[in-house]
């Protein structure tokens, strides 16, 4: 009797599903990146309907660019929010400051930043297409790429419990504790419960979101005024970057050396999504992809996206491990899954009442979203320096560190506006933000430690117990 060969189910990243499998797995994406991406907006106050739209735009150009070899979603990243909220503080302060939903004036000048940044992921991916990666590191290593994400994620605190009630009003601040404090525990079960339950464990930030919007319902928190008086169809709010506003340049590099931060995140995602695509392609007797040779061209489309989003008027992007581990769960890695998914928030940008239901988003929910996702980034650096076995016996690793976590982290909490009062004509002509500042000394800081090697005096490098 015959055997009947079994059917590989899946999707590799140049194959074309049905199109009914292609829109359901399209939405299922959508839904994934939706929280975390409008989120940002909001802490920013971006428009959400441009940023939808940049999300969808910006994801399928990144793919073409790639060739669709790189299958990859394009949200928006938490890593730029500290800085942004220095900018908007800067430069719109009495809109940032107020009950206002968007700040077109601080935006603008954002925007000039995230097209900086583009510019110089796309110059670091031609770099390590012509030099490898190696030579990148040496300059970036992990303990500067990790303790910056520390310094991202710790600086955002402030924020993150402003939102949850410590910028509230003293007659409404206990309720706004509490609910935030709900949202994050409701938040964090749902992160650690539902893990591999399927699209559904894809989703805690999505479910704390919405478990967190019920809760602040009866106390009085929720006012849906707005969505009421909302079209049904509107345009998203396009802005164009202030490129001639001289002080925006300053700030444009502030923003732009974040990026620091966002590479080894880009290339850890490359990896993990090459070993799930390259055993997909064994089980279906196909040849392996190999795309995390591709570390350049990721980079590359990195950037196309944030000149996308810059020009627009959306938040700085990033390609987003939910995304990444909903195709790995799904086992669908087609790029046409992931341009249907563009397609749908290039659509969905035009809801005026899905714009205005988002900005409803009480203030407490946020702030107890924010809590959690902001420490992960913190966490995050941690991780980073654990699984490169980084030498933290050895006195240049700890200097580097320490004096990025420090400077950042202070920085932040202790000077004024978090700036360092060294102002340099044209590019910071006000003062260096703390977490900038932090980036520069550290990576000066490593050169010292290239150019002078301890070994040139003798001194004997400290053995790693970690390896």
């Amino acid at each position: 009797m015959a055997v009947q060969e079994k059917k590989i189910i899946g999707y590799l990243p140049e194959d074309t599903p049905p199109v009914g499998a292609m829109l359901s797995l399209g939405f299922q994406q959508f839904l994934t990146m939706f929280p975390a991406t409008v989120l940002v907006a909001i802490l920013t106050k971006f428009d959400v309907g441009i940023t939808l739209l940049a999300s969808g735009l910006g994801t399928i150009i990144a793919l073409l660019v790639s060739k669709r070899k790189i299958p990859m979603y394009y949200g928006s990243s938490f890593s730029y929010i500290a800085v942004i909220i220095t900018v908007m503080s800067k430069f719109a302060p009495d809109c940032y400051n107020s009950t206002a939903v968007y700040c077109p004036e601080g935006v603008q000048i954002v925007q000039v930043g995230i097209v900086l940044t583009a510019v110089f992921e796309i110059l670091i991916g031609l770099l390590i297409m012509r030099i490898g990666k190696a030579a990148l590191d040496r300059v970036l290593p992990p303990i500067v790429t990790g303790s910056m994400a520390m310094v991202i994620g710790i600086a955002l605190a402030n924020a993150a419990l402003g939102n949850a009630g410590n910028w509230a009003a003293p007659e409404v601040a206990a309720k706004t504790w509490i609910v935030a404090f709900i949202t994050l525990v409701a938040t964090i079960l749902f992160s650690v419960y539902l893990q591999g339950k399927g699209l559904i464990g894809m989703l805690p930030i999505l479910l704390g979101a919405i478990f967190g919007y019920l809760v602040a319902i009866p106390f009085g928190l929720v006012h849906f005024e707005n969505v009421t008086n909302a079209p049904w169809l509107e345009m998203p709010k396009f802005t164009f970057p202030a490129f001639t506003n001289p002080d925006a340049w300053g700030m444009a590099l502030s923003i732009a050396l974040i990026f620091i931060a966002t590479i080894p995140e880009s290339t850890a995602h490359l990896y993990q999504m090459s070993l799930y695509i390259d055993a997909l392609a064994a089980e279906m007797g196909r040849k392996p992809h190999n795309i995390k040779e591709l570390i350049g061209l990721n980079l590359i489309a990195d950037g196309t996206d944030d000149v996308v989003v810059g020009l627009l008027g959306g938040c700085a992007g990033t390609n987003y491990g939910e995304n990444n581990s909903l195709m790995a769960i799904t086992r669908n890695y087609s790029t046409a899954v992931l341009m249907t998914a563009g397609g749908i928030a290039f659509v969905l940008a035009f809801s005026g009442k899905l714009v205005a239901l988002v900005n409803t988003m009480p203030a407490a929910v946020v702030g107890g979203l924010s809590i959690y996702l902001f420490g992960v980034i913190g966490m995050q650096g941690v991780a980073l320096i654990q699984s490169e076995k980084v030498n933290l016996f050895d006195p240049k690793q700890l200097a580097v560190g320490a004096i990025i976590l420090i400077t950042g982290i202070g920085g932040n909490l202790a000077l004024a506006n978090g700036v360092f009062p060294f102002n340099i004509p044209f590019l910071f002509p006000n003062g260096i933000p703390a977490i900038v500042f932090a980036a520069i000394l550290g990576i000066l800081v490593n050169t010292i430690f290239l150019v002078l090697p301890p070994s040139r005096f003798g001194i004997k490098e400290r053995d790693n117990i970690n390896k």
